[in-house]
């Protein structure tokens, strides 16, 4: 690592902490030429293969602006749409895989945007799954109604049955 201050070649490390519930680490580094001290952040790389081939870096921001969209004229605040990222981004970390497709990425959204509001779900599952017609929006209508069946969301059980249900669309 160069030191930003006096571009020497190399650094010590003299800290290192984990930040962001585990997914950076900082660290802090001392120049051996000039002895400044500065900070680097490291991160691992998630790679998003889109349909068109190309590859760019897992961006949680985009995950949060198209979710954003889909609850336009919800009540959905702020504060839940930076969980929701941050539970799509634990999830397809938790793959272990370094790169995967915007598929995969749409499918880690699609659950918690089903829990946080049924309207807005609908919302981004009509553009994700390219609903043609007005049998599509009433087949995932369906979907939802037997999934209350169970009972609402937030009173179902949490062993993944809701997740393989959210795994089919």
């Amino acid at each position: 690592m160069h030191c930003p201050f006096c571009r020497h070649s190399d650094s010590r490390v003299v800290d290192s902490r984990t930040a962001d519930d585990g997914t950076l680490i900082r660290r802090r580094r001392q120049c051996p030429s000039c002895s400044r001290r500065f900070t680097t952040v490291e991160t691992a790389s998630l790679m998003v293969i889109k349909r068109s081939g190309v590859t760019e870096p897992f961006s949680r921001d985009k995950v949060i602006a198209g979710v954003r969209k889909a609850c336009q004229g919800r009540p959905v605040t702020e504060d839940a749409l930076a969980l929701l990222g941050q539970r799509v981004e634990e999830a397809v970390r938790a793959t272990g895989s370094a790169e995967l497709s915007t598929h995969d990425v749409g499918l880690a959204i699609l659950g918690p945007l089903r829990e946080l509001d049924l309207v807005a779900y609908l919302r981004f599952a009509s553009v994700y799954r390219a609903f043609e017609s007005l049998e599509d929006f009433e087949s995932a209508v369906a979907e939802l109604r037997d999934g209350f069946a169970e009972g609402p969301p937030a009173q179902r059980r949490d062993d993944g049955a809701d997740q393989a249900s959210a795994d089919k669309t």
